[in-house]
């Protein structure tokens, strides 16, 4: 039990889940908007469950990328699912953690008292992301409509440039940090270099996702937590369609450094994926457990935020996961699985030499001994973003719920999910089998 809840904190309870394949993307829009993505996601799993669709209190949806015709798509989500007119359901964004935020404050109302079961969840069709023309290009079309005559009109149309003609990739745009003007891949980079992450060995990290997710498909550990999803035209998608299992580290050394040319190291074949995908989970009160007869998997007990400079990002994770150990007084070797979200090999490899640092956890967390070496045999057990892609509005809700099945498939007890957030910022959560 957490050391943190009070006697009038409620105990929060996750029920179930699923989620859909994870789509790579492949230069055009993929079979799914970010609405399909979570009504495709949410059908079987509503349909598998004892109580009426109607019985959320609340349904909360985690989604960057937000389409125009899609505005709020946690509600038009709700709708189409059938949970009726009357349900109250809202959007988070955060970056790479709305899908964790959605859990979260889906957590701290249920254990509050004021929800008794909230549908939770994450979506993101990163294929979908808008190209934007270029500011010289917006203000020459403004010029344009707002010309008084048609001869100024025309003169108007005569300046016209060819790179006018050329959008921005508005994600290209998203996945830089505004504040420091350096990419999710730069700050990568940075934490190589601070943490003298070599090449080879991130290449061999990625080798080891793509083996253990295409291990996990092939043992059928996927089985009920990923759903069948049908495009409108009758295609099926069954499973992550990146996983590439008979990579190897000789094939990733050869790719060409993608942000640091000629000398980096974070390629695309040791970075996460770009794709498509959604995740819900169901949190119920102990109420709601007895009025439905329902069979919770696992109790979630805490959960922790953390932020720091925005230039070493992929770092917050663990000033999150000492949050959660200190606050619920326990140590790292307590902890029986972990799902560190693999935004990039370096960034988890950094992180896992963090933990071992005496100077970084001396000087961010305040701490007289290094919280430690993770185990790499309980880190991401069935592989992660790297070999099966990273939706970013989906991700944090993904590796909550598969830690949980990955628990309860190994039969431990505690385990920990946590996840780095562009902008400098991380979330993390606690959680326990039933």
């Amino acid at each position: 039990m957490s050391q943190t809840r009070s006697k009038t904190d409620r105990p929060v309870y996750l029920i179930d889940g699923a989620r859909t394949p994870f789509l790579k993307v492949r230069g055009q829009p993929g079979p799914f908007s970010p609405v399909d993505l979570a009504v495709q996601c949410g059908r079987p799993l509503l349909l598998r469950q004892p109580f009426p669709a109607d019985a959320f209190d609340q349904v909360i949806l985690g989604c960057v990328n937000v389409l125009a015709s899609e505005m709020n798509p946690a509600r038009i989500a709700a709708l189409r699912l059938g949970l009726g007119e009357r349900m109250r359901a809202f959007t988070v964004q955060i970056n790479c953690g709305s899908g964790m935020q959605s859990i979260d404050s889906a957590f701290r109302a249920i254990r509050e008292g004021s929800r008794e079961m909230v549908l939770a969840g994450g979506t993101e069709a990163l294929s979908y992301a808008p190209m934007q023309f270029k500011q010289d290009a917006v203000e020459w079309l403004a010029g344009i409509r707002g010309a008084d005559s048609l001869l100024e009109r025309v003169r108007q149309m005569t300046d016209v440039k060819a790179d006018f003609l050329m959008p921005v990739l508005s994600l290209k745009q998203g996945l830089t940090d505004p504040i420091v003007g350096l990419s999710m891949g730069e700050t990568a980079e940075v934490l190589a270099q601070l943490f003298s992450i070599e090449r080879e060995d991130a290449d061999q990290y990625a080798v080891i996702s793509h083996q253990r997710l295409a291990r996990a498909q092939q043992e059928g550990y996927l089985d009920g937590e990923v759903t069948l999803a049908f495009s409108s035209d009758g295609e099926l998608f069954a499973r992550d369609d990146g996983v590439r299992s008979d990579t190897s580290v000789e094939a990733l050394s050869r790719l060409e450094p993608v942000f640091e040319r000629p000398y980096g190291q974070v390629t695309a074949g040791n970075s996460s994926q770009v794709t498509d995908g959604a995740s819900w989970v169901i949190l119920a009160s102990e109420d709601a457990v007895k009025t439905y007869k329902l069979e919770p998997r696992a109790e979630i007990l805490d959960s922790a935020w953390s932020a720091l400079d925005p230039r070493i990002m992929g770092l917050a994770p663990v000033l999150a996961i000492d949050a959660l150990l200190r606050r619920n007084r326990l140590e790292r070797e307590q902890i029986d699985l972990w799902e560190l979200n693999e935004a990039f090999a370096a960034q988890v490899l950094s992180c896992l030499k963090a933990m071992e640092d005496a100077d970084f956890c001396a000087t961010a967390l305040d701490r007289k001994e290094p919280l430690g070496a993770i185990d790499r045999a309980t880190l991401n057990v069935d592989g992660g973003a790297i070999s099966l892609g990273h939706p970013v509005g989906t991700s944090g809700n993904r590796i909550v719920l598969h830690l949980v099945n990955a628990m309860r498939r190994q039969g431990v007890k505690r385990g920990i999910a946590t996840e780095c957030i562009g902008g400098g910022q991380a979330g993390a959560m606690l959680i326990e089998t039933t």
